[in-house]
């Protein structure tokens, strides 16, 4: 499917993945009739993107069953799909976006939902042949390709997407080394308790992880493919498949260089408005106040924030303002592991297991100022879907309440508003 963008739409909607998508649909359920219209980088309809280190990498699901609306969905709600377009360059005073190609749309309203492009490893040999990203489906694909012929596979980077890829790599017998800079994994969004039981479960599953561990450089070969990854402290890990797994770098420069304020991200307001007049921004590339954060500005590259900021910008644009400020939830999947957190655990104080992290489920619970902030539930739904009133509520508990697994957490917010 393959649409050609028109020369003007009342709204226009840069980037075609989950937040771009769910622009055009919120707008469409909020009533809007005028002409919508997706210039999309990839030459694939909207999918979505959590399953590419999860279980489309692992060939669980297929490619049909992680789009995110089948292809007549979009004909049948007159939204116009223009992929593989790419647009370099807004003229705000005019209302125009250009295309790589030179093509001018004009818009009314312009929705900037580009996301961002893995970021690349900043060192010798980062670009070798064999080093690779996890960010589209067409590297999915190629890497999935790659690893099944692959003997030494090292991924680079203890966040999420790392730890999700190796997991998958694991399972299906591959030999893994997994490399974090930090010491210790996920040191950048859970608290310790956390970290340590992942990386236990990784080594468990046969999986090297290697923390404190900095890359100093990539070997080649002499056909210029990687060979191996050498370390600040000395060492050389062969590898002839790398995956680089260290972030996305915000892709907002068309916006930076229209006039929009930006930092880490382009800067948006409780609606989701750049500086720019008519142009708001929303996903993992929008930096936002967050009231869940202590009122810090922050990007949050998840689901949840891209539907939800979509659905706001969605309800100005139709009358309807409502600021953004939904409580961020998280979702990973590790072998027979399912993460799920709710709220923001950065600058807790305290950190209450709930449950033995030996044997889950368990849940770690963040406070700061004695109040509940923040949940990471390890194959505990329940306390997933009854802590996040106790973040909601801003509840003080008592922690003897939270850390006996016989009360749920919904009878501790209970005996928390009764003063038991």
């Amino acid at each position: 499917m393959k649409c050609v963008l028109p020369s003007h739409s009342e709204i226009l909607i840069v980037g075609g993945g989950h937040a771009g998508a769910q622009a055009a649909i919120a707008l469409r359920q909020a009533g809007f009739a005028g002409s919508i219209a997706i210039a999309g980088a990839e030459p694939d309809l909207p999918y979505e993107r959590p399953p590419l280190s999860k279980d489309y990498f692992s060939g669980e699901k297929s490619f049909e069953r992680i789009r995110i609306r089948p292809p007549e969905f979009w004909v049948e709600r007159d939204i116009i799909m223009a992929l593989g377009v790419r647009i370099d360059t807004i003229r705000a005073d005019n209302h125009l976006a250009i295309t790589s190609s030179g093509h001018q749309v004009g818009y009314g309203k312009l929705i900037w939902a580009t996301g961002g492009d893995a970021r690349p490893l900043p060192c010798p040999g980062g670009r070798l042949d064999g080093v690779m990203t996890l960010r589209t489906r067409r590297d999915a694909d190629l890497f999935k390709h790659r690893a099944a012929e692959a003997r030494q596979i090292v991924v680079i980077g203890g966040g999420y997407i790392g730890l999700e890829s190796a997991a998958v790599l694991a399972k299906s017998g591959k030999p893994v080394v997994l490399i974090e800079a930090l010491g210790r994994v996920l040191a950048r969004v859970a608290g310790e308790q956390l970290s340590r039981f992942f990386e236990q479960t990784h080594s468990d599953h046969g999986v090297t992880v290697r923390v404190d561990s900095v890359v100093s450089a990539l070997e080649s070969d002499d056909d210029g493919k990687v060979r191996a990854v050498l370390l600040a402290n000395g060492e050389r890990l062969p590898a002839d498949l790398v995956l680089v797994g260290i972030g996305i770098v915000p892709a907002v420069e068309p916006l930076k260089n229209a006039g929009a304020d930006c930092s880490n991200g382009v800067l948006v307001d409780a609606f989701c408005r750049t500086s720019i007049a008519d142009v708001y921004a929303i996903g993992d590339c929008a930096a936002h106040t967050n009231s869940f954060a202590d009122g810090a500005v922050i990007r949050l590259e998840s689901v949840q924030n891209a539907n939800d900021m979509a659905t706001t910008v969605a309800k100005h644009i139709t009358g309807n303002a409502q600021p953004y400020d939904a409580i961020p939830w998280f979702w990973s999947n590790q072998y027979d592991i399912k993460l799920q957190t709710i709220g923001l655990s950065t600058g807790h104080e305290k950190a209450i297991v709930r449950g033995n992290p030996k044997t889950p489920p368990f849940s770690i619970i963040y406070l700061k100022n004695d109040k509940v902030i923040a949940l990471d539930c390890v194959n505990a739904v329940k306390d997933y879907v009854q802590g996040r009133k106790l973040i909601e509520m801003c509840a003080t508990v008592n922690i003897d309440d939270l850390t006996n697994t016989d009360i749920p957490l919904k009878e501790v917010l209970q005996l928390t508003t009764t003063g038991e």
